[in-house]
């Protein structure tokens, strides 16, 4: 068999309502020189049909399923059988424009110095419907400082969107079980120590929120491994800084539907979808009626600004 060009490696764990989307995405992209591995980690949904179904036809899919390993094994799984000269991340409830592997690609072919490549993002709910455009850091520098200085900022290059030199991701030793939860940051840290990272200023992933993904439903423990990986990175620079750690009881770990709400359809309101801002509007004052914010996002939702 011949070598591909890129490995895209999605690890899947009860995902069927966004599974097959995903998985299209990377079937259908501009750029045909790659294998798809699919790692079922224990899945009790219909998820593993669903890759049976694709894998049949589709001789690029590769899939694994067991018992449930967690993420950080299942990506050192996927990089470990992978063979392609760059890894393309991939989550399995998001969806990736067409173009997105052939864009990243050309880039790292032409700029030895990368090793690892992201983009801008499109925020989209669980009904596909589009909520703003995200994405204003693209410089190595910027991307760095800003992993290290902001622990509540998250990750600057967001993980479906990477493509990494996979001879890199290899020589850093992959993924961490220690930083679970915030594995991704862990590994842009030490990749920036390795190479340069960059975002490029266009959209390549339309990036689901719900409020089973990691950011909603593991807040508290990503927040403490990121001071981890932190303070591991600047001990590894010889930088001495002091890592302002996050109140777990802070708005931003303990968020309410409501406030959730609310912070969609502002988002949405920004981006100019009129009708998702009104969607969520409605439903944050239905989950919270008293809430002084979410009447004031509907009443600027009807106005339409």
């Amino acid at each position: 068999m011949s070598i591909p060009a890129i490995s895209v490696l999605m690890p899947v764990y009860n995902t069927e309502k966004y599974l097959a989307e995903a998985i299209a995405s990377i079937l259908g992209q501009t750029f045909k020189d790659f294998e798809f591995i699919i790692i079922d980690d224990g899945s009790t949904d219909n998820s593993l049909s669903i890759i049976k179904k694709y894998a049949r036809v589709d001789s690029r899919i590769q899939f694994i399923s067991r018992e449930n390993k967690g993420i950080v094994f299942t990506r050192n799984e996927g990089l470990n059988i992978s063979r392609g000269k760059y890894i393309a991340l991939m989550d399995s409830d998001d969806c990736s424009y067409s173009d997105r592997l052939e864009v990243q690609y050309e880039f790292l072919e032409a700029s030895a110095e990368y090793v690892v490549v992201g983009s801008r993002i499109m925020l989209i709910d669980k009904d596909n419907d589009n909520l703003c455009s995200m994405g204003s850091i693209f410089e190595h520098d910027d991307i760095d400082s800003g992993h290290i200085d902001n622990v509540s900022a998250g990750a600057i290059i967001v993980n479906p969107t990477a493509m990494i030199r996979r001879e890199s991701l290899v020589a850093i030793g992959g993924y961490r079980e220690r930083y679970k939860h915030a594995e991704d940051i862990d590994v842009w840290l030490r990749l920036g120590e390795l190479g340069k990272l960059c975002n490029l200023n266009e959209t390549l992933l339309r990036y689901r929120q719900h409020f089973d993904s990691v950011g909603y439903a593991h807040r508290q423990s990503q927040l403490r491994a990121i001071e981890h990986a932190i303070a591991d990175a600047c001990l590894r620079r010889g930088v001495e800084k002091k890592i302002e750690k996050v109140s777990l009881s802070d708005e931003y770990v303990t968020r309410t539907k409501a406030e959730v709400y609310t912070k969609w359809g502002w988002w949405s309101l920004k981006g100019g979808n009129v009708g998702t801002a009104r969607k969520y509007a409605k439903k944050a004052v239905f989950a919270n009626p008293q809430r002084w914010q979410a009447w004031k996002l509907l009443a600027c939702a009807i106005r339409g600004y």
